[in-house]
This record gives structure tokens, sequence and C-alpha cells, in this order.
């Protein structure tokens, strides 16, 4: 659509320019006496132009000098082609009314510094065809081609050399007018093909046939460029000279609709610019919420499984908990750690872009901030050192309680042995028909019992102890051992009254009996402890025993050594016992004595002794091979011991070196950055060539934790804390090229020299005391005003609300030029857009997806429909879309 708005920015005009149109009007008067074929041109080219404005009012007019008699459409028409508000007009229909209605439309007509001569109120509304003819013509001129500018030239002369420029190129077209240059048609095909060459095929016309000529380029004109038809073909040729004024109507129509075209031309390019930039940052949201969403995720629903303290019941089926950790260490989380870093990386990235494209910065969705990942990935560290420190000691508690078990089940069936048949021993009434020998014999036998019973009080108390301690550490068989442990404490108690009655009952005999056998109460006497020695013996070389490094076997061993040493006295002991039952058999067989069975003072028979001491023999080499083989696994561990603290000590202070230089190289200013960039990707290459040596440590690390070795004096690192600092090394070197590709993108978008960089580097780390390459806000402060800035607190708080959006305290240098370089680089505006849509628009405030989808390109014709809302002002009609709002989006509230 043609664009008149830009008249109504001059309120006043020369003198020079109101005698232009006084001239004009003395013009008018001269032609229009002359030659009545030219008011029938100018009624018909009149009428249309005003038609052509009328329409988008919904209305229009039939006969030019009746239709604008009372005024009302007179004023409409002004108020169109305008864009301003005329008075109120009066709604009447007596001549008063119609009078002053023409004078509201004739005095806004003056308003614009047109001078109108011999035009007056009454000569309109009395249908005077000659002063309504000027009139029209004097509105043309004012706000059809008054403002026409080409070269300097302006009006009429800017229109003719306008023409003259575009039909140059054409053969059979010389325009030096607008009434004879014309009547050929040729000059009309011939602007419509300089601007719209797919609409005519120029080589086709002839000069000969000017009605073809005329009709084609009408035709087009109108069906194609919204230009209505103004004159007939036929009118032109049938007259020696076509009206000038009619002409000259006629073409500026073309100049407005080729001059908006090319407006829309290179508005359409501004807002195709803004919205492949706005598409792109979108889609790196998009990819950012998606990468970050699918982390937190999986690391919502790792947590719960490494803080899932369910124990188990078997050694088996914690090994398996520990190896399914193993799995999630090497094979879960490596790849996660990646796509952790590559987040980051994309959101320093878009963040840049957004900078550079003078948008606001992005808000990552609630709970998805880069601080937010690094919260919850700390919680799944936190979880997961506990949930490994929980599995060795599970394991640990595990292996204690089998061994406890073992123990107590050995203690309690050598006790069960015991006791077997003693209850029925107890009981017996044999000393009621027993002879005075008998009953000697039966109560130092029942001594020898109570010795026994007093020896075997310590072996109960450990049972019971066990006991107690199995259930202390949550043993998953414990009601099994409380029972058994409960009928051991119940037996013995039984046990204890059964003695103490036996022993009354003897005691009340004993005045009646003094025989005894001084040599079987010896040999029972000294056969009980010595039995019980053994029993004891036995039970410590069966004993199951667990040590954790060389110096508690060594223990073990010596302990064992030394009671090896106390064997020849033992034996020495039972040869004693021995002796004294083969005198009691030498005075038997002497005297002629037959004995009565065994000896009645105990149950212990030398042949019972000599079983059990052969059982000490063998149980001993088989201690002592024991105690060997858990040596040599002892020296086999203390060598994976040295083994990973060889390695571990080598890669610790590796990759502190290693930080360290990063650190450096972050803050130094060695050649360009792209030499930069090449050094840190070929320093990255370097680390990346030493991950076989950590995999190396891995591998020794995971058989440290095979062989269940839970210490290492020989080194102060643990795998845990190299595989946080090689992380923490890859993130790093990643963060570091991650800047620099930064600074790069940024010196090229915004035009900075390496000198500038160089000096903006230098001044940061001059001011960078603490060589972090991140400075506070007072350093910042004291940095800005040795670059000459006078710094108030608000204009300071503006500044860091710009390099430190999120309140942190903190500036990077990447934010730092980002600032220097957004301060003199000119960046389109939200301003500008708007002002490229209102071209498209046609200078609505609205604008229609049919006109989006005419000067858009489709993908980005459907982008804008589908985010502006409708236009809901008091001019809306049905599908206007509201571009301003559209536009204040893209750029953020803060930019308007």
């Amino acid at each position: 659509m043609v664009d008149y708005h830009a008249a109504n920015n001059q309120s006043l005009y020369s003198a020079g320019g109101q005698q232009t149109y006084m001239e004009q009007e003395n013009d008018w008067d001269r032609d229009l006496l002359l030659d009545p074929a030219w008011e029938k041109q100018q009624r018909k080219t009149f009428t249309a132009w005003c038609n052509s404005h009328l329409r988008k009012a919904g209305t229009q007019i039939e006969n030019i000098e009746e239709d604008f008699r009372d005024g009302l459409k007179l004023m409409l028409l002004l108020e169109v082609i305008s864009g301003e508000r005329l008075p109120k007009p009066e709604r009447g229909k007596m001549r008063v009314h119609k009078i002053n209605n023409v004078n509201k439309a004739l005095d806004f007509i003056a308003s614009k510094g047109v001078k109108l001569v011999s035009i007056g109120a009454e000569e309109i509304v009395d249908g005077n065809a000659k002063m309504t003819l000027g009139m029209i013509w004097t509105i043309i001129l004012r706000f059809a081609i008054q403002d026409i500018s080409v070269e300097e030239t302006s009006a009429k002369e800017g229109l003719l050399l306008w023409c003259q420029r575009k039909t140059a190129p054409y053969k059979n077209v010389n325009v030096q007018n607008f009434h004879i240059s014309w009547k050929d048609g040729l000059a009309f095909n011939a602007l419509i093909h300089r601007h719209r060459p797919e609409l005519i095929d120029y080589d086709k016309l002839r000069k000969d046939d000017p009605v073809t000529n005329l009709n084609n380029a009408f035709e087009v004109a109108e069906r194609y460029l919204d230009i209505p038809k103004m004159l007939d073909a036929e009118d032109i040729v049938g007259t020696l000279r076509p009206d000038e004024k009619a002409i000259m109507t006629y073409v500026s129509c073309f100049y407005h609709a080729f001059s908006g075209a090319q407006k829309a031309e290179t508005a359409a390019n501004r807002i195709c610019k803004v919205l492949a930039v706005n598409q792109e940052n979108e889609h790196l949201m998009e990819d950012y919420e998606k990468l970050a969403s699918d982390l937190l995720e999986w690391i919502r629903r790792t947590i719960p499984w490494l803080e899932n303290r369910a124990p188990e019941k078997t050694m088996t089926e914690m090994q398996q908990k520990l190896e399914d950790f193993r799995d999630y260490r090497r094979v879960h989380k490596p790849p996660k750690v990646q796509e952790k870093c590559q987040l980051e990386i994309n959101f320093n990235t878009l963040q840049t872009k957004l900078r550079l494209s003078n948008r606001p910065a992005f808000m990552p969705s609630e709970g998805r901030m880069v601080s937010d990942i690094n919260g919850a990935w700390h919680k799944l560290e936190g979880a997961e050192k506990g949930y490994e420190e929980w599995l060795l000691n599970e394991i640990r508690r595990l292996e204690r309680l089998d061994h406890l078990a073992e123990k107590f089940r050995q203690k309690a069936a050598i006790h069960e042995s015991w006791t077997d048949g003693k209850e029925a021993m107890l009981t017996q009434k044999d000393y009621e028909t027993a002879s005075l020998s008998e009953i000697k014999a039966l109560l130092k036998k029942h001594e020898a019992f109570e010795s026994d019973l007093a020896a075997h009080q310590d072996r109960v108390e450990q049972i019971a102890a066990i006991a107690q301690e199995l259930n202390e550490l949550d043993y998953y068989d414990s009601p099994s051992v409380n029972a058994r442990c409960q009928k051991i404490c119940e037996q013995w108690d039984a046990l204890g009254s059964l003695t103490q009655s036996r022993r009354e009952s003897l005691e009340r005999t004993e005045k009646q009996l003094e025989s005894i056998d001084e040599l079987y109460l010896e040999y029972a006497k000294r056969a009980a402890p010595f039995n019980n020695w053994m029993e004891g013996a036995m039970e410590d070389l069966q004993d199951m025993f667990i040590v954790h490094n060389i110096e508690e076997i060594q223990g073990l061993i010596t302990a064992h050594d030394q009671f090896k040493s106390t064997l020849p006295e033992a034996n020495k002991e039972r040869e004693a016992i021995q002796a004294i039952q083969a005198e009691v058999q030498k005075i038997a067989q002497y005297n002629g004595i037959k004995l009565a069975g065994n000896n009645p003072y105990t149950t212990i028979t030398p042949q019972s002794i000599d079983k059990k001491w052969e059982k000490v023999q063998q149980l001993v080499p088989q201690r002592d091979q024991a105690l060997q083989e858990e040596l040599a696994r002892q020296q086999s561990n203390d060598h994976l011991r040295r083994q990973f603290a060889n390695q571990a000590n080598m890669i610790g202070p590796w990759i502190q070196n290693k930080m360290a230089e990063i650190g450096r190289i972050s803050i130094e200013m060695n050649g360009t950055l792209e030499d930069q960039l090449t050094h840190l990707r070929q320093y990255e290459q370097s680390i990346i060539e030493y991950k076989p040596n950590i995999d190396q440590l891995e591998g020794d690390h995971q058989l440290i934790q095979e062989a269940l070795i839970f210490d290492n004096k020989y080194t102060a690192y643990t795998m845990e804390h190299l595989r946080v600092g090689w992380e923490q090394l890859l993130t790093t070197i990643a963060r570091t090229i991650n800047e620099i590709e930064n600074q790069i993108l940024t010196r090229d978008a915004k035009g900075i020299s390496q000198e500038q960089l160089h000096e903006y580097r230098t001044s940061f780390n001059h001011f960078d005391k603490k060589r972090t390459g991140i400075m506070d806000s007072d350093d910042f402060q004291a940095l800005l005003i040795s670059t000459g800035n006078s710094l108030g607190d608000a204009e300071f708080a503006r500044i860091m609300g710009i390099v430190d959006p999120n309140n942190s305290g903190a500036v990077t240098f990447q934010a730092f030029i980002d600032f220097m370089s957004r301060e003199t680089t000119d960046t389109d505006t939200a301003d500008q857009v708007i002002a490229s849509f209102k071209i498209l628009a046609g200078d609505k405030n609205y604008i229609t997806a049919e006109e989006l989808r005419r000067e858009l390109p489709p993908d980005q014709a459907e982008y804008c429909i589908a985010r502006m809302a409708p236009y809901t002002g008091p001019d809306a009609v049905q599908g206007a879309l509201d571009y301003m709002s559209f536009s204040t989006a893209l750029y953020g509230e803060s930019d308007l």
C-alpha cells in the first residue's frame, strides 16, 4: 500500500512552496477551460484515486462533484491519507452543515501549508465540477506528489526524474513529460517490468499498438500492484495531448507502490535477520532444557539407589552390591560427567550469543539452572561416597558375624558334648547301696566333677558373650542362636543345682565312708585339668582367625610358637598321669586285687588322654600351615598396597601440577586467541593421553578391593580423591577452551582487534589480585575507574547488573569484554524491529497473517504468526496481529 503519512511530519512550508501551489492552481484554471476532454480524464483518474483510499474506510464515491458536497466523505478521505483525526463532522442535512464540514476539510488542507486559490466551501457544496477537481488536484499534489524526492529534486520534477531513471534501459521509451510520452503505453509497461519483470513480457509489446499496451499495463497494475484503473486506454489514445494532471496522478501511484515494495524488502530483511537469530537461540535453549532435564532425572533416579542402606544377610549378596557399584563407577557415571561438562559449555555459549545479539540473558526453567545441576551433582557424589563407605563397613560386619557365628557353633557343640549325660549321672542313687569305699570314691568323683564344672564355667560365659555380640551386630539367624544359648544356660543352671544336691547327699554318708584309693584320687585330680587343657588346646588350634595386615598374622604365629614350646612340658604331665594309672595296675596285679571297672573318681581314661594328645599333635602342623598361608596372603596384600601407592603418588602430584598450569595459562596472554586456543587443545590432548595411567590405577584399585584391603599406609591418596581430581582437570581445561572460543566469538562479532583484547586482558590481570580469572566488585570498580570512567553508585550498579546478572558478586573476563564491546557496538533494537513491522503493515498499528506471508519467507512468517498475540486496539480488524508486543518480547521489557 502507498504510505502518505510521512507528509504529516511537516506542518509548515516555505513561501516558495506556497507560491508553487498558487502557480499550479492558476495553470489549472487555464488548462481546464481549454479542453473538455481533459476534464473527463481528470474525473475518472481523480475518482479512482479517491476510491483507492476511501476503500480502506469501507466506502467509495461514484460522482466526484456530487459525493463530496456534504463534506463527510471529503473529511474521511483526508483522515485516511493523512492518518490524522479531523474535527467531528456535523451530521445535519442543511446547507450550513455541509458548508461547515467542507470548511473543516479546507482548513485541514490549509494547515498543511497549502494555499487554496479561488476554492470556497460554497462552490464544493454547490457541486462546482471545476472547483471540486481543483481541490482534489491540490490534495493529490500535497499528499501524493509533493513529498516525492529524487536526487535533490522534488514533486513533479522528482517524479519525472524517477520515471526517466527507471525507463532509461528500455527501447522506444523516452519520458520527457506527463502527457505525450505516455500515449503509446510503453512507459507504463517499462515501469512495471523494471520492478516486477515476471508480470510483463516487454519484448512482445509493439509501439504501434498503444491501446493494447495501455490496457496491459493498467490490468497488470490493478491485479498485482493494487493500483486501480484510473484511465481508459481509448481516452488517452484518442486525445491529442493527454491530461498532465491525470497522468501524474496515475504515475504517482506507481511510484508509491514500488517505493513501498523497496521499503518492505528492507524491512523484511531486517526482520528475517532478527528472527533467524531468535530461532537459533530458541533451539539452543530447548537443547539445554532437554539435556538438563535428562541429567537431573538420572541423578534423581540414582540418588535413592545410592541412599538405600538395606543390609543383606550374606557376604555373597553384599559382594554383588559392591560389584554393581563398581559397574556404576566404570560404566554409568563417566558419560554423565561428560554430559554435565557439555551442559555448562552450551549454557555459556548461549549466554554469549544472547549478549552479542542484544537479547536478554537466558534463564532456564525453575530447578534447571547450572547451579541447580551442580547442587544435585554434589548430592549425588555425597550419596556415592556414603554408599561406598557403607558397603565396606557392611562387608566387614558380615565377615565379623560369620566368624562369630562359627565360633559360637564350635563352642556350643563342645559344651553340649561335654554336658551330654551329666544330668543322668547327677541324679542317680548309686550311693544308697554303695560301700564306704564306694561312697568315698563317689564323693571324690563328685569333687572332680565340680572341678570340671568350674573349668567349664568360662566356656559358658564365652558362649553367652558371643551370642550377645551377634545380637548387637544384628545377625540374621539370631533367633536360633538365642534359643541354643538359652538352652545351654538353663542346662548349666540345672547342672549347678543337681551338683549341689548330690554333694549334700554324699556328705551325709561321708562319715560312714573312709576308704579311698589315693592313687585313683590323684589320677582323677591330675587328669581332669590336663584333659581340660587339651580340650582348650584343640579348641584354640581349630579356632578361626581374621587379620588385616602382616603385623597381626605375625602376632598369631608368635603366639602359636609359644604354645608349641609348652608341648614338651605338657607331654611330661601326660606321662606322669599315665604313670599313676600304671602304678594302680601294678599294685592291683601285685596284690591280686580285681578292679571293679574304671577309676571311680573320674571318667577320663588313659586312652582318651592319649587320643586327645594325638589329636593335638595332628592339629599343630595344620595350624602351622594355615598361619603360613595367611602370612603369604598378607604379604600379597602388602605388595598390592605398595603397587597402588607407587602409581597414586605419581598421578596425584601430576594432576595438581596440571591444574596449576591451566590456571596460569588462563590468565597469561601468549599470542593471538587462535594461538591460545590451539595451545589449549594440544594441552587438552596431552591430558587425555594420560588416561591409560588412570585406567591402570583403577585396575590396581579393583584388585585391592577384591582382596578386601581397607587401608594403605604407603600413600595419602585414595582412588576417590584421584577420580575427583581427574574429573576436575578435564572440566577445567574444557571450560578454559570454551572461554577462549567465546572471546573469539565476541571479538569477531564486535570487531574488536587483537590489540584491544590484549589491552583488556592486561587491565583485567592487573586488577585480578588473586589471579583466579574472576574479580570481586571492588576490584572491578577500580578497573573501570582506571579506564577513564567516572562512576557514581547508580551507574556502577547498572554496569554490575549487566556483567553480573545473577548477582554472584564476581565478574569474569568474558563478561568484562562483553561490556566493553557492547558500549560502542551498534545492534538491532526493538524500536527498529517495530518500525520495520510498521512499514510491512502499511503504517497500521497491526499486521495481518496475509501481509506476513507476502513479505517474509514461509518459515519465518509462520514463526511470527504462531507467536504474535491478537491485536485489540480500537482500529482492530478480523485477524489483526500485535507486532509491537512481539518485538518487545524479542528484546525484553528493559530495552523499550
